[in-house]
């Protein structure tokens, strides 16, 4: 193996990040509103003398540096950073609570904008040592609204020539400072179904005389799932969750319509492909049978985030370089979804978890109303991030 990588972190940029994390979380915004979190770190960049570029995929900001003083030829790479909170309501009792109501950074997507702005200060004071170029990217909307998706058809890989794409998650399931890794399928893809099914209204003591959508809604619920146990390898995981069922007033009606939520997951995408034929099939054998009707919607959201094997195994060695042997892990796939898959589609490309579980207070799920992080982790997502500025243009793949 390489040497050691030594990537220090000097105690004032480490206090400014945990400083500049708190304060993100204080302030969450949601996808597309993050006009606060984009200024800060635009005028951030901006102090830094890096090139600073707003507005790409609405409220994406990307600050560009190009080599150093020696001018060496190099990769063009990206680092990303999501910068969007949630619509949850904070439970959590300390100093940095959420001040805003049903907002929260309860996925620490506020920790990932703060190392990166870190990383960057180091590596801006180590400037004579960057090859290529290197594109810090902070990303809005990454939580269901694709904000990847549209930075990528505005155009952002194409304007700044990016050849690499690099990554990293906050991770509540894994110690604090453990980097982790999967070649491949990593985070699961992310679609939604949204369905209509159409009866005939009724009194509830004569359901001879109606169509019962609530009966009819029930059943799909139970039969849509032997797609996942009957049509799908079982080597193949797959998911499919109804998550809300909407319809009838009170107790002894009969509703005319019933509206049905739900997700669909998998790692394979030819097993994605089919899910929609499927589960409409289904849909459809229940309804006729029932002499109801649907209407039926299947929402393409996000893709199988799947890391490149080559540049996986770059990374990770990088990672044995900088955290250590002790500190790097092989992880498995997660059925949460990534919309970094979208980068990853079109350049080669590594996503990587930073362990952020230092004991029952940092130890929720994401997404959970008491999810917080244990803030040693960040200096080792700066650390790694750092790393990447400085050695991927040159050693990438």
């Amino acid at each position: 193996m390489s040497a050691a990588l030594t990537i220090d972190v000097p105690t004032e940029i480490a206090t400014e990040v945990v400083a500049t994390r708190r304060d993100l979380h204080e302030h969450p915004e949601l996808g597309f509103e993050e006009h606060r979190t984009a200024g800060i770190v635009a005028d951030r960049l901006r102090a830094l003398g890096l090139e600073v570029h707003t507005g790409i995929g609405q409220t994406g900001v990307v600050g560009v540096l190009k080599g150093g003083a020696r001018a060496r030829p190099g990769k063009t790479i990206m680092l990303r950073a999501d910068m969007d909170g949630l619509p949850i309501d904070e439970e959590n009792d300390v100093p940095y609570r959420s001040r805003t109501p049903v907002h929260m950074h309860a996925c620490g997507h506020d920790g990932h904008v703060a190392m990166l702005l870190g990383a960057a200060r180091i590596v801006m004071d180590r400037r004579d040592e960057v090859a290529g170029t290197i594109c810090f990217l902070f990303q809005p909307a990454e939580e269901g609204k694709g904000g990847a998706k549209v930075m990528v058809d505005d155009g952002v890989l194409e304007r700044f020539g990016i050849e690499r794409a690099y990554g990293l998650h906050l991770a509540s399931a894994h110690p604090a400072g453990q980097v982790g890794f999967r070649e491949g399928a990593f985070y699961a893809s992310s679609d939604s179904i949204e369905i209509t099914v159409e009866g005939k209204g009724g009194h509830g003591a004569s359901p001879h005389l109606s169509v019962d959508p609530v009966y009819v809604a029930s059943q799909f619920v139970v039969a849509v799932q032997q797609i996942v146990s009957r049509n799908i390898d079982p080597i193949e995981p797959a998911v499919i969750t109804i998550g809300a069922i909407h319809g009838g007033t009170t107790h002894n009606v009969i509703p005319s319509r019933v509206k049905l939520m739900g997700t669909v997951r998998a790692f394979d995408a030819d097993v994605r492909a089919k899910m929609a034929e499927r589960i409409e099939r289904v849909l459809r054998g229940i309804c006729e049978s029932s002499g109801a009707t649907y209407a039926f919607e299947y929402l393409w959201r996000y893709p199988v985030t799947s890391n490149d094997v080559e540049q996986t195994r770059y990374v990770r060695a990088l990672a044995q370089r900088v955290a250590g042997d002790e500190h790097v892990a092989n992880v498995p796939k997660l059925m949460g979804a990534e919309d970094f898959s979208f980068f990853a589609e079109r350049v080669p490309a590594c996503f990587f978890t930073i362990g952020s579980n230092g004991g029952p207070d940092s130890s929720w799920p994401h997404h959970h109303a008491r999810f917080d992080i244990d803030e040693s982790a960040l200096q080792t997502g700066v650390r790694m991030m750092t790393a990447l500025a400085l050695d991927a243009p040159l050693h990438a793949p």
